[in-house]
């Protein structure tokens, strides 16, 4: 996905990514786009594990959680072989454990639980009220054009989600940031998704793994790339709690627990523009200051 598609053309190259290709009822192979990037981004990777997962499972059963580990860091120039494990089929869950593996090693691997649509107790916290609108708020072009010099690390990120800080983004340099103690970003994709629940609790897992540990810089105002820091995912998890399209608005309301040996955790809670509380994410990170 080059970095100068933006809009529908955007979100067609991504679900192009999804779309993989099946090699036998287990095994799955996908892509990744011509970014000139040095690894995989984790988001597509664990997005590309479960529409493995998924395409193993009955349509009418949705997925409603999934962990997962990125072990190494994936090649962006080869594909990506998935192999999916059938763990268990029962009256109303099924469970699958999904594999990526390039050059004969596991890069990431994911357990994944689908259910049985059920009616059930009905309760969430409330989203919060003191939130600006996305068209409130600047898009990701208008603080390049503030910050021109970061303008590499905007084209190296993925460009079919809108993504909208409420506050500062994670790139913005050290000098013009400061301690926030939650990380809240808007964000849909940026143009039609099908209609596919599936798909779209892909499209939630590839966005879930965009900002979430932007929490844990912004607790201490660091920053990434020079003068801050660098980081890899080492673990995800996201549960889905309720129905949503990921090409609509939704709020990442996140949070940084802890960080502690070059380890930095991170949860997140999404909502829709009317409050609904559709999916939460956990995920901790590998944070080391650049050149030590």
């Amino acid at each position: 996905m080059t970095s100068h598609i933006r809009g529908q053309a955007a979100v067609d190259q991504l679900l192009e990514l999804l779309d993989l290709r099946q090699i036998d009822p287990a095994t799955f192979q996908g892509d990744s786009p011509k970014t000139g990037a040095q690894r995989v981004f984790g988001g597509q990777v664990a997005g590309q594990a479960l529409v493995a997962a998924g395409r193993t499972v009955d349509p009418s059963r949705l997925v409603h959680s999934l962990h997962g580990y990125f072990v190494r860091p994936g090649d962006p120039t080869v594909p990506i072989t998935f192999h999916v494990e059938h763990i268990r089929d029962g009256r109303s869950f099924s469970v699958r454990r999904s594999t990526a593996k390039q050059h004969g090693k596991t890069i990431f691997f994911m357990s994944a639980s689908f259910q049985v649509p059920e009616e059930g107790m009905d309760h969430h916290t409330p989203a919060p009220t003191d939130v600006p609108e996305p068209e409130d708020v600047p898009t990701m072009r208008d603080w390049v054009e503030r910050y021109p010099d970061r303008m590499a690390l905007f084209k190296a990120a993925p460009q079919a989600v809108d993504v909208r800080y409420v506050g500062v983004p994670g790139w913005v340099p050290p000098g013009d940031r400061e301690v926030q103690p939650q990380q809240r970003v808007w964000m849909r994709f940026d143009g039609k998704l099908p209609d596919d629940p599936l798909l779209h609790a892909c499209a939630l897992t590839y966005a879930s793994d965009l900002s979430l540990l932007d929490a844990v810089l912004s607790t201490h105002g660091e920053v990434w790339g020079p003068g801050g820091m660098i980081g890899a995912s080492l673990d995800h998890a996201l549960w889905l709690h309720r129905p949503f399209r990921a090409d609509e608005w939704f709020l990442y309301d996140s949070v940084s627990p802890s960080a502690s040996g070059a380890r930095g955790l991170a949860s997140g809670r999404m909502f829709t523009r009317d409050g609904r509380h559709i999916a939460s994410a956990v995920q901790e990170g590998l944070l080391r200051r650049v050149g030590g």
